[in-house]
């Protein structure tokens, strides 16, 4: 149990806060509060370690006086943190602060660091089997600080010396299963394995934070960069986020401003460009989509060639990669050689130089030159920086991608970043524009994160704007009233609109509302509020989405028009396959778009797609490649599910068996396997372990038809005898039920 005793008399005045935590006995030791010194609408806390803020005291209190300068009242509290629960009961409690709830929290220094696990769905992809080692297998995330309603339960602190940071956490299964957080936060960790060396770069990056708070400095510089094998690889895909991002930011295409659309077909080695970017004095935001790792940006691949000579380069720097490969991992190389040679045609000339020194060195640099290294990031001026890649803000190590952003020694003060790899077909834009207005980061953070988004540097840093206090007040304040959104739906500003809406969603009579949402989606200008439109309608239960979707189909916008083939796969409905297969066979320069239809049709009813595929496409020579592919595609998946309806009804299958093609349907919503799985959920004869699985594994078909279904033997099995079995079934009722809720 925890009692606080806590005096709110003097703002200035320190606090101690006796957290009286019985653990065998133990009471923990107090923590220390140093109240606000400005009266504001919210507050903001600042949370770190006690030999962090005894070090760097004078530059914590001008980071908190700059705060508050900005009219945010700010806390100090310190402590020499135990575990997370400690942090999280602290923030709760002033949050629910009558006067001046808090907006949000930066954790600064050494502050433990929750894994959740058994929430994947939380997160925008991230799919690992959780039996591999926890510290890889489980999400670091924040929101364990910043979503109060998410309900969690303590399994363990990490064994590991080097680790002890890391407490591991799952969501309860009466808890929310999404994500809505109520305050922002941030981390000002340094990637630095000398703990001395880290207090110091802590403090320089605190400095630096000050001076940017006593800049003037409006959003009026941005660049756009696209690496290679993501988004950017279909024009159509990368042209449609350009022309929202212009409706989003209008001002920046005007004389005055900048803006710059960085794409890796412009260099073959595009990083030396970014990095130019990236260091220009007055470059205010950087938006950069991309694949990504802990401690690399990937920018291009081998050069896109037509002509000979660079497409024989290309292949000729393959083959010594692979051969090299081979070497070190101790294989024939012989045989390497002779399976290349078959496959490719190549004769022995290609193969000859693979272990030439200078061809080492040669590639070496090729290969470096390819992407941002961490070395790179020196002088790093983009005020705010947003990684959309996987893995970069991986803030559990000592030392990761995105942390060299603010801690470089230009003038970042943000970054964000994901923690764990992240989809590629996210909403990345969503509600950007509103930083232009003035609007604190950390309020972007708050209505965008996934388990994995967080923000490296300060959350409250923002760009001067005409009306900024007024933004930041009613976006910081969550009694806002309905009126003040109502006008905000009234401005001309594509983003503001989209985040009205999000708020108006929490007050407003659903019927009234849809039909408000139906009026957005069908009539809006913007990008921005058609997508918002329809990602609010997704989350209500009453919702046509067989509607929905159809409406998005029509939109010209093609980033939701691929959002709605993804809700096209999830809801699998018969009905659905006509207009999706009408729809493939008219727009097949979206590569994006079509990449997903391929993926989702061996979802539906086979009868009925085989029988739509003949009628529309059997007879029509033009399309006589299309229905021979999309024949042989159905063909295969019917085999492929045959095989695993039979291992999964097989009862002398392993469990192991069981579980492997059980868990595929996290990933592959084959909507048919859905009773199947259903079966083996409610067998008895099974192990728990398979039970478990299946039921987890229908946890993901909250928008299958199927869902009613799935939900009645739910709630038969939450009272099963097994617990791991009643647990789960409890668990599986509130993902599907809160799936609308999540974008993906």
């Amino acid at each position: 149990m925890s009692t606080y005793f806590t005096y709110l008399g003097s703002s200035s005045r320190t606090l101690v806060v006796c957290c009286c935590l019985l653990f065998s006995g133990v009471i923990a030791t107090a923590q220390s509060i140093i109240n606000p010194s400005v009266r504001s609408s919210s507050s903001f806390a600042i949370v770190i370690d006690s030999k962090t803020y005894e070090a760097a005291k004078d530059e914590v209190t001008a980071y908190r006086s700059s705060i508050e300068a900005d009219g945010l009242g700010a806390y100090i509290v310190y402590h020499d943190w135990k575990d997370p629960d400690e942090i999280r009961e602290i923030l709760r409690r002033l949050y629910k602060a009558s006067k001046a709830p808090l907006e949000g929290a930066v954790f600064v220094g050494n502050i433990p660091v929750p894994m959740i696990r058994e929430a994947q769905y939380l997160t925008s992809t991230f799919k690992m089997t959780e039996t591999i080692r926890w510290d890889r297998s489980s999400v670091p995330s924040d929101r364990f600080y910043d979503d109060f309603d998410l309900q969690f339960e303590f399994l363990k602190q990490d064994e590991d010396a080097g680790r002890k940071n890391l407490f591991y956490y799952k969501i309860k299964p009466e808890s929310p299963q999404y994500i809505e957080m109520d305050i922002y936060t941030a981390r000002i960790k340094p990637p630095a394995e000398d703990p001395q060396s880290g207090i110091e770069q802590i403090r320089n990056f605190l400095r630096k934070a000050v001076a940017a708070k006593q800049e003037l400095n409006p959003l009026n510089h941005m660049i756009v960069s696209t690496a290679h094998g993501y988004n950017s690889n279909s024009t159509v895909s990368w042209a449609g986020e350009a022309t929202a991002i212009r409706t989003s930011f209008p001002a920046l295409f005007t004389t005055g401003h900048s803006i710059k659309f960085l794409n890796y077909r412009n260099a073959d080695f595009l990083k030396n460009a970014l990095l130019a970017e990236l260091k220009r004095e007055e470059l205010d935001l950087a938006f950069m989509t991309g694949h990504g790792t802990a401690d690399l940006q990937l920018m291009n691949g081998y050069p896109d060639a037509s002509a000979p000579q660079p497409s024989m380069e290309n292949v000729a720097r393959y083959i010594r990669s692979k051969m090299r490969s081979a070497k070190e991992s101790g294989r024939d190389l012989e045989e390497v050689k002779a399976g290349f040679q078959r496959s490719l045609g190549l004769n022995d000339k290609w193969f000859e130089d693979a272990f030439a020194p200078e061809k080492i060195e040669e590639d070496s640099i090729f290969n470096d030159n390819l992407d941002i290294q961490i070395r790179d990031l020196k002088n790093i001026n983009a005020r705010v920086a947003y990684i959309n890649s996987c893995l970069t803000g991986s803030f559990q190590l000592n030392d990761y991608l995105a942390a060299h952003y603010p801690f470089s020694n230009g003038r970042n003060i943000a970054a964000f970043a994901n923690s764990v790899g992240v989809l590629q077909d996210l909403w990345g834009i969503e509600l950007l524009g509103i930083l232009q207005h003035g609007a604190r980061v950390g309020h972007l953070l708050k209505k965008t994160a996934y388990l994995e988004t967080h923000i490296m540097g300060d959350p409250t840093y923002h760009f001067q704007a005409e009306r900024q206090a007024y933004y930041n007040r009613i976006m910081g304040d969550p009694n806002t009233p309905a009126k003040e959104w109502q006008k905000l739906l009234k401005n001309g500003d594509a983003d503001l609109q989209s985040y009205a809406l999000t708020e108006l969603f929490k007050t407003q009579p659903e019927a009234q509302f849809t039909h408000q949402l139906f009026g957005a989606l069908t009539g809006s200008p913007y990008e921005s509020v058609r997508t918002q439109a329809y990602f609010l309608l997704r989350r209500y239960e009453n919702t046509d989405l067989n509607r929905l979707v159809r409406l998005a189909l029509q939109d010209n916008y093609e980033y939701l028009k691929r959002k709605a083939t993804y809700d096209i796969a999830e809801k699998g409905d018969d009905s659905l396959f006509a207009d999706m297969l009408a729809f493939y066979v008219s727009n097949r320069e979206m590569e994006r778009v079509i990449y997903k239809l391929d993926w989702c049709i061996p979802f539906f009813n086979h009868r009925v797609s085989e029988e739509e595929i003949d009628r529309l496409l059997k007879n029509d020579p033009g399309n006589s490649d299309l229905y021979h592919k999309l024949t042989k595609k159905i063909s295969y998946e019917k085999q492929k599910l045959s095989k695993m309806e039979a291992g999964l009804r097989n009862e002398n299958a392993t469990e192991k068996e069981q579980i492997n093609d059980l868990r595929t349907l996290r990933a592959y919503r084959y909507h048919q396997l859905a009773p199947v799985a259903l079966e083996a959920a409610a067998d008895h004869k099974r192990s728990a372990k398979v039970r478990v699985t299946a039921l987890e594994a229908l946890s993901w078909f909250g928008f299958s038809y199927h869902k009613n279904d799935i939900l009645n033997m739910c709630r038969k099995l939450s009272g099963d005898a097994d617990p791991e079995v009643a647990a789960q079934a409890l668990k599986t009722i509130h993902v599907i039920k809160d799936s609308g809720r999540r974008p993906f």
